[in-house]
Order: C-alpha cells, then structure tokens, then sequence
C-alpha cells in the first residue's frame, strides 16, 4: 500500500528560465506533455497492481487455507524495503532515473506474467507465488524511488503540490476501479488479473519510452565516493530536520498498523459470506474515499498549517479503525474503509509536498530511501504479525491490538511540539 513540498531543483532544457514565468495555474499540470505521459502510464499501472494485489491473498487462500501464509507473501514483498532502500537510494542517484524505470517495470511484467502461465500449464506452486512477490517487491523499491526523485524534475517547483494530489487521485482511482476489476476477473478465471497487471506494466514502459524530460540534473564530475559514504550522506541530511525525521518514523509507524488491514478486512467480509465481487466492491467504496481525500488535499493544504493537518488525519484514522468490527455488512465495511482511505491522500500530500521542496535534485534518491526505509521497514513485520495474530487470536482482537497501537501514534504526534508548532505550508 502504499502509503503520502517548492524544489531546489535546478530545471534542464526546456525548463530552464520557467521558474520565474508564470504559467497559468488552472489545467497546468494538462499542458505538461510529460508528466501527462508519466501520470497516465501510472494510473494504468496503479489500476493493474491494485488487481492483483486484491487477488493475491485470494488465490493464496484458496490454495493454502492459512491466513499465516498469506500474511507471510505479503511480508515478502515488503521486506526489500528493509533490505534495499538505503542502497537503492545512492544508486538512483548514480544512475539513469528513467533507465532504471524501464527495467524494473519490465521485469515486474516478466515475474507478474509467470503467475498465468504457470496457472495454464497446471504448475504454480507456493515457491513461485513467494518469488514473485520478492522479484515484485525488490523491483518496486528501485522503481518508486526513482520515481520519486523524478517528478520534481518533471513538473515546475509551485505545480509540486497539486502533482501530488493527482498522484494520490490516482491511487483512489486505482482503489476504486482495482478491487471490483479484480474480483470479477478472479470470479471468471484465476489468472486474470495477473495478466491484466503484466500488460499494465507494459504500458508503463511504453509511456515511459514516450518521455522526453532527463529525470536527473547535470552531476559534477568528482572524486568517485564509496556506496557507503553516500549513503550517510542522505542519512545526515534527514537527521538535521528534526521535524521530517518525526514524519518519517510516524509513518512507519502507521504503515506498520495498517500493513494487514486488507487481510483482515478480506476475512472479516468472509464472514459475512460476501462473495469475491462483493470483496472488489467494498474495496472499491474504500477507494472512493481515497479519491475524496486527494480531491481535499490541495485546498486543505493550501488553506492549514501542516501541523493540524498531520495530527488531525491520524486521529481519523485511528478512530476509524474499531469500526471495522462493528459494520454488520460488507457495504459498511466499504463505508469504513472509505473513510479512513481519505486521510491517506492528504497526509501524503501535505508531508510529501513538503518534503521534496527541501531535499536537493542530488541527495534526493538518498534522503528519500533513508524516509522510506523508516516509513515502510515495519511494513512486512505488520503483514507477518496480521497473519500470525490472525491465526492464533482471530480477526477481532487482532483489529482491536492495531486499533490501539494508531492511537497511541494518535496521542504521540499530538504531544510532540515540533509538528503541533509546524507552521510550514507546502
């Protein structure tokens, strides 16, 4: 899941000379031809992870019977973040940006292509279905970091914001259309929805190969550094701002409670005997929250200070998770899903926004894995402990053990001073 800035970029090419014009503010985002290819072939992207990645647990289910097992895949595709994010980081800052893009989403295709054809032939087996989602987690950090680092060179330092509002658009569009996608494609064949992901990935590529934009500024030639001194290099910037180091463990703290919550909201709508269309439908009420939230984020943004916004949303999600045990059908499990699918797109856009506007076009591939390293690296502990808990306690006292454990994060950011007294506006 996923899951969340004016930069000090300096603009190449075609952009240089444009940060001081100004663009018209309205449909600026619809003029820029590449950041309109890398969006849109993100959101076909996005549309076919999500489809997957609701029938993974569902075909691992329907294979194994053990919610262990599907905590544990989860984990797995996960676990490189803990892994790789921090060398990942110095090599995108080494390397070609849109080059690696290229790569890592062809062989995400390959892997997620492999799940299919082994359904064909009668041959998937548990071992295969686990080193597909390692090859997909490994190929994502590199992907998302490099990503990451490339938008602020896509797109002009003030359209930063409302760039990642429409990023996040597109994961509530992706939340939306993904799960009612996926169930009827599950529903109809089992392989489906893993080759709709392959050919989604393929499409990224294409729009990829479209872009004209360098997703990296001119490097200075110097004294070649180890992987190691470059890597502290992005550790000490983000250790000097106090108040983004707190973000960064906040949100590894919140993507560590809510790491299982689609396990567990899957097995709660089971219960109620809903069928694996009604699953897809209560996910996809759940994204149209997260469309709400990325349609707010940019006003609120604009109009509050970052500090309540920060501690506001995560007491919404917080008090939104109990909820889940008391909604009496799979629609109100949708409804609450919604709900605290809207804080997501508004956190990341106020933080993230933020964020990016600091970290220079050189140290961003650096700083960004040292935050995501903290954001996601008890991510795959989170899935691992939903199963296990799961497994051994069952699925209420499991929501109620991740319940208390968001509002303790609640209570924590609203007594720490330095976001209370943020007064920063992305």
């Amino acid at each position: 899941m996923s899951t969340l800035p004016t930069s000090s970029a300096e603009p190449t090419g075609a952009r240089k000379g444009q940060l001081g014009a100004a663009r018209p503010r309205r449909f600026a985002l619809w003029r820029n031809r590449d950041y309109m290819l890398l969006w849109g072939g993100q959101t076909v992207s996005s549309v076919g992870t999500g489809v997957s990645r609701l029938a993974f647990p569902l075909l691992v289910l329907d294979l194994t019977r053990s919610a262990l097992q599907a905590g544990l895949i989860g984990a797995l595709e996960a676990l490189p973040y803990v892994i790789l994010s921090l060398p990942a980081g110095a090599l995108i800052d080494r390397w070609d940006r849109k080059r690696v893009m290229l790569l890592c989403d062809t062989g995400r295709a390959i892997a997620m292509g492999s799940i299919p054809v082994a359904l064909v032939l009668g041959r998937l087996t548990l071992a295969q279905l686990y080193l597909v989602a390692l090859v997909e987690g490994t190929l994502f950090v590199f992907f998302n970091l490099a990503e990451v680092a490339c938008l602020p060179r896509v797109v002009l330092p003030a359209e930063l914001p409302a760039a990642t509002a429409q990023n996040m658009a597109t994961d509530g569009i992706a939340g939306l259309l993904s799960p009612q996608i996926g169930g009827a494609l599950y529903g109809l064949r089992q392989l489906l929805p893993f080759a709709a992901d392959a050919i989604s990935y393929a499409f990224s590529v294409a729009s990829l190969f479209l872009i004209r934009t360098r997703f990296q500024g001119e490097r200075v030639p110097g004294v070649k550094r180890s992987l190691r001194a470059e890597i502290s290099e992005g550790l000490a910037w983000l250790w000097r701002q106090p108040l983004i180091r707190y973000i960064a463990f906040l949100t590894g703290g919140w993507n560590f409670v809510t790491a299982g919550e689609a396990l567990f909201v899957i097995i709660l709508a089971r219960q109620q005997h809903a069928s694996d269309f009604t699953i897809g439908t209560l996910f996809a009420i759940g994204g149209a929250g997260g469309i709400l939230g990325a349609i707010l984020a940019t006003p609120i943004q604009r109009r509050f200070r970052f500090g309540p916004v920060i501690i506001a949303t995560v007491w919404i999600s917080a008090l939104a998770m109990p909820f889940f045990l008391l909604a009496p059908s799979p629609l109100w499990l949708g409804v609450v899903e919604a709900v605290a699918f809207i804080t997501g797109p508004i956190y990341n856009v106020v933080q993230f926004s933020y964020r990016l506007s600091l970290i220079p076009d050189e140290l961003q591939g650096r700083v960004n894995s040292v935050f995501r390293l903290l954001a996601f690296g008890l991510q795959p502990l989170g899935l691992a402990l939903t199963g296990v808990l799961i497994q051994s306690i069952h699925v209420a006292p499991t929501v109620l053990v991740f319940a208390a454990c968001m509002i303790a994060l609640a209570v924590t950011t609203t007594l720490n001073r330095r976001v209370r007294q943020a007064t920063a506006r992305a």
